[in-house]
Formats: C-alpha cells, sequence, structure tokens
C-alpha cells in the first residue's frame, strides 16, 4: 500500500493560502455581504473580509519579492508575520479586525522563538486554539452565534484531530461548518432574518483554503448561507426532569434592535503601549459597543461603534498616536436591526471618487458621489475601489481616481465591475480638485456618453497646484530641496523651493493664474497656516480681477494646500 504524504505548513504554503482564500473570499463576497445582519445590517461583511485578507496577501507577496535572488525563499515564521501584519493594517470592519486577531494569534505561535521551519499537525492545533482564544479576548462582549463561535469550534475540532497539517485543517473546516449553521440558534437577529452568521461564513472560506493549501486538495462544498428555519426557530422542546425549556436571553442582537444603535463606526491603527490600550479599552467600552482592539507590539487596530466619533478619536489620541482614522456614519438603512432588508433599486448613474483627506469627503459626499478615502502614502487597492462601485449600486459608473498614480489600479477596478455588469466611465483626473471640476458639470439626466465627456472637459481644463513639505533630501525639477523645505507643485512637477507656506502658496498661485483663470478653488489642509486662506483670497481679489475664490476645508490630506484653477 502506497504511503501517503504527510502534509505540513511552510512559507510557501502561507503564500498559497493567502491567494486561495482571497479568491474564496472574492467568490463569496456578494453571497457574504447579503447575508450581514449582525451586530450592524451595513451589508459589507464580505468586502470588509475580502479587503483585509487582500492587505494580508499582499504583506506576503512583499516579502517574497524581497527574497526572489534568493532560492530557499521566506521562512514560515517570515511568512506568517507578514500575513498577520498585513491583516492588522489592513482590517476593515468587525469581522475583518477579528479575523486580523485571528490571523495574528496563529502567528504567535507559529513564528515564536524555537518554532520549527515547517508547521506540523500539532503546531497547527496549537495556533488555531490560540487564534481563537486572542480573538475572544480582544472583543469587549463577546456574543455567542457569531464568529468567535465558529473560530472556537474549529479550535476545538482541531484539538481532537490525530494527524498532519491536512488532517487538522480539515477537522478545523468541518467543525467550523457545524457551527455556523447552528449560529441561528444562538442569536435571535440571525434567525429573524433567516441567516446565518457573515463573519463566521468568511472564517469557514478562509478554513477551507486552508486545507486547499495543507493538501491540495478542496474543502467540502461551502455551507449554506441561508438558514433552515428562514422566518423563527421552533419553540424549545420540554427537558422531561425539569420542565418546559426557557426562552432564550435576550442578546445583544436583541439589544441593538430595540435601541437603534450607536451612528458611528470608528477604525483607526493606534502606536501607544499596552498599558495605555488598557486605559483605552475601558474608556472606548463607556461610549459605543462593538468594541475589538487587536494588534500588540505597540500597533494596535482599534473598532468601535459610538454615537461621539469625535470623542472615540480623542481617546485614541490620549492613548498614542491614532492614524489611518475611518470614521463610517450608519445610513438610515444601515441599522442595528436584525430585520431582512428589502432589495435596494440600483441608481441609473453614480460618481465614486477618491479623496485625499476626510473633509474633502464631506464634500464629495454632499455632492452626490460615493467616496474612498485615500491616506498619505497608503493608495487604495483595486479592491478598495471595486467595493465603492458595487457601494454605489448604480447602472452606470463615473469614476475619479484623483491621482495620476491611482490611474491602472482605477482602470483595473472598473474592468471587473464592467464584467459585473456596470457600466464603468474612467476619467484620469490627477488631484481631487479636477475632481470637484467635473463633478459640478455632471448632470445624471445627460446622456451618460455626453456627462462624461463635460466631465472630463471640465476635468482638462483645471490646472492644479498643491504645497507640501519635503520629508528628505531630493532633486526636483526646481532644484535640490532640504527636508522641511516647502515644495509647490503646479500639474505634479515642483516649481517652487520655499521655506514660508504662505509665500510659496502664494507664488504657485500668481504662476497658475499667469495663463489665466475664472475661479480659484482652495482646499486647506489641517496643518496648514490658519492665514494662508485669507491671504491668499485677498490676493486673488486684489492682483485678479474677475476671478472668484472658494475655500474648504480638507482636514488631514498629506498636502498642505491643493489649488485649482479654472
Amino acid at each position: 500500500m502506497a504511503q501517503v504524504p504527510q502534509t505540513f505548513l511552510d512559507g510557501l504554503a502561507v503564500r498559497t493560502w493567502c491567494g486561495l482564500a482571497l479568491r474564496a473570499l472574492g467568490r463569496a463576497r456578494a453571497e457574504i455581504d447579503a447575508i450581514n445582519v449582525y451586530p450592524v445590517a451595513d451589508g459589507d461583511t464580505g468586502t470588509n473580509l475580502y479587503l483585509t485578507v487582500e492587505s494580508a496577501a499582499t504583506a506576503v507577496e512583499a516579502v517574497f519579492a524581497g527574497y526572489e535572488t534568493q532560492p530557499a525563499g521566506p521562512t514560515l515564521a517570515d511568512a506568517v508575520r507578514a500575513m498577520a501584519h498585513g491583516a492588522l493594517i489592513g482590517a476593515r470592519g468587525n469581522s475583518g479586525t477579528i479575523l486580523a486577531q485571528l490571523l495574528r494569534g496563529m502567528a504567535q505561535v507559529l513564528a515564536a522563538d524555537g518554532a520549527q521551519p515547517r508547521c506540523d499537525g500539532p503546531a497547527l492545533r496549537l495556533a488555531l486554539r490560540r487564534a481563537a482564544d486572542s480573538a475572544r479576548q480582544a472583543v469587549a462582549h463577546p456574543v455567542e452565534g457569531t464568529v468567535l463561535t465558529v473560530a472556537s469550534a474549529a479550535a476545538d475540532a482541531a484539538e481532537r484531530a490525530d494527524g498532519d497539517c491536512g488532517t487538522v485543517a480539515r477537522a478545523a473546516h468541518q467543525g467550523a461548518r457545524a457551527a455556523l449553521a447552528a449560529t441561528p440558534a444562538q442569536l435571535g437577529v440571525l434567525a429573524r432574518a433567516g441567516v446565518v452568521d457573515a463573519g463566521g461564513s468568511g472564517l469557514v472560506a478562509v478554513l477551507g483554503a486552508l486545507v486547499e493549501a495543507c493538501t491540495g486538495e478542496t474543502a467540502d462544498a461551502e455551507p449554506d448561507r441561508v438558514a433552515s428555519t428562514p422566518n423563527a426557530l421552533p419553540d424549545p422542546e420540554p427537558d422531561p426532569e425539569t420542565g418546559p425549556a426557557p426562552a432564550p436571553a435576550p442578546d445583544a442582537g436583541d439589544c441593538a434592535a430595540e435601541d437603534g444603535g450607536p451612528a458611528f463606526e470608528v477604525i483607526y491603527l493606534l502606536e501607544a503601549d499596552d498599558t495605555a490600550v488598557a486605559r483605552l479599552r475601558t474608556r472606548l467600552d463607556a461610549l459605543g459597543d462593538s468594541l475589538v482592539v487587536v494588534g500588540g507590539d505597540g500597533l494596535w487596530n482599534v473598532h468601535v461603534h459610538v454615537d461621539d466619533a469625535g470623542a472615540a478619536v480623542e481617546a485614541g489620541v490620549e492613548a498614542g498616536r491614532p492614524y489611518r482614522i475611518r470614521i463610517t456614519h450608519f445610513g438610515l438603512g444601515d441599522v442595528h436591526t436584525g430585520g431582512p432588508r428589502p432589495p435596494r433599486e440600483r441608481a441609473q448613474r453614480a460618481v465614486v471618487a477618491v479623496v485625499p483627506g476626510q473633509g474633502l469627503a464631506e464634500l464629495y459626499t454632499e455632492a452626490g458621489a460615493t467616496t474612498v478615502l485615500a491616506r498619505p502614502g497608503e493608495p487604495p487597492a483595486s479592491g478598495e475601489l471595486l467595493a465603492a462601485v458595487r457601494r454605489a449600486h448604480a447602472r452606470e459608473v463615473v469614476l475619479l481616481p484623483n491621482d495620476a498614480e491611482l490611474r491602472d489600479t482605477a482602470a483595473a477596478a472598473a474592468e471587473q465591475a464592467r464584467t459585473e455588469g456596470v457600466r464603468v466611465a474612467l476619467i484620469p483626473t490627477r488631484s481631487a480638485v479636477q475632481g470637484l471640476a467635473a463633478l459640478a458639470v455632471s448632470e445624471p439626466g445627460r446622456r451618460f456618453d455626453e456627462d462624461v465627456v463635460q466631465m472630463t472637459s471640465a476635468a482638462g481644463a483645471t490646472r492644479y497646484g498643491e504645497v507640501v513639505v519635503a520629508e528628505h533630501r531630493s532633486w526636483t525639477t526646481a532644484g535640490i530641496c532640504q527636508a522641511g523645505d516647502v515644495l509647490g507643485l503646479i500639474d505634479g512637477d515642483v516649481a517652487v523651493i520655499g521655506a514660508d507656506v504662505t509665500a510659496t502658496a502664494e507664488t504657485v498661485l500668481d504662476r497658475m493664474l499667469q495663463a489665466g483663470g475664472e475661479l480659484v478653488t482652495l482646499v486647506i489642509g489641517d496643518e496648514a497656516p490658519e492665514t494662508v486662506a485669507a491671504h491668499l483670497e485677498t490676493r486673488v481679489r486684489e492682483s485678479y480681477l474677475a476671478v472668484d475664490t472658494v475655500v474648504y476645508g480638507g482636514g488631514h490630506q498629506g498636502a498642505l494646500l491643493l489649488i485649482g484653477v479654472e
């Protein structure tokens, strides 16, 4: 009889796992979004899990790229550390944040000092147990019937398995599937909606990818995501000794359904020590619900639902240095209820725009656009742009990347959206002020092609400039700059090197207006001097007749100032 080869997990298998998990979540994303009713029925759990794993996979690929000239390649420890770190910095939403902690828990075992270069069955059992336990500890108030329950069941099943990695992974996957099917019996909000837990469903897909990475064989078919009892659970059967079973106690979902839940989801990365994070947990727990704080070693991902988003961010500032701050307002249809949501009718046309700051995001949103926030040095991935196109839920979409370096990324997202039946036009805007000009002339009542032509023309007729601070010494088109110099850019090229923000901004504006113009748009970043806007407005009013000026607050947008001249 031929001996079955032992399966194991090494660096290459981790890379394969990430790729397979991303593919599995890509296939299941829409279905998982559709059953997302807890803790908030906002229909984005599948998308959030996909983006979290995409970030993990990108980090792993970066490690492998660094080893291209070395035949051995990354070790298991290298790969799992990259996977966990990528998931941590890219975690989205409640379930994505928990998944990041699950992967971190596994990495703590598989990358520990003295760990073997290959993970065997016993090591994988330990890693899955550490993952489930650490994820549960990261959630302020764990609720059964969620992804936490599914993770614990996977670890329990793995501990009962005796064999290599493939055997353990398959047992974990089967245990997770069984637990997922039982989630409606544990969480009333799921039973009322007739669905299983969305986050748990995503975890089953990730574990199925682990089986395939370890064995080369596909896991069992994905479980049904609709509960077998679509409207309600049957009454509990009476126990012959104790009499009728008591009715289930109200759970977190029931409570949320009664009071509507907090209005905002707040997520940010935080650099802070353990003591400060312990205090932060206590403060955020008093402010809202769905609190999940994951990470360690000085870097944390914080997720909470609150009514006072500012207070949640201020708590992070007191604890350390928060960044990549995301604040999402739950719309009228995205409340903390468990009832099924009626299908939303597709809009005819929508605009999706990448914006560099919260102030511009609010401005674009008020104008009717769906926005993707791009933080300094952190351009969005194509999956994030595609998710925004899907979120816009329109038959026709105009995509504004607002950055020359995002053109290829936006083109990839547009191409994928077209395969899903959405008509997408990409306008190659290179700055948010060009996007504003395009958005200002958009008329949904026009034919799509005509609207795109008008928007493209408006964007092309808008010169754009920005004022930034140099981060290091470098060569530029205007000469050599030193770290800390103020740079004035026009149409993407450095035109001015100065020492004063206001003086440099004035020089940039004057050069831009030499070719004429009718309207100047100023977008002021939080780090710009308070007087710069008033100074530039006065300059335009006194020196350029018949030129109007509009000023917007851009928030933390990277550049001190954005300038548009139409």
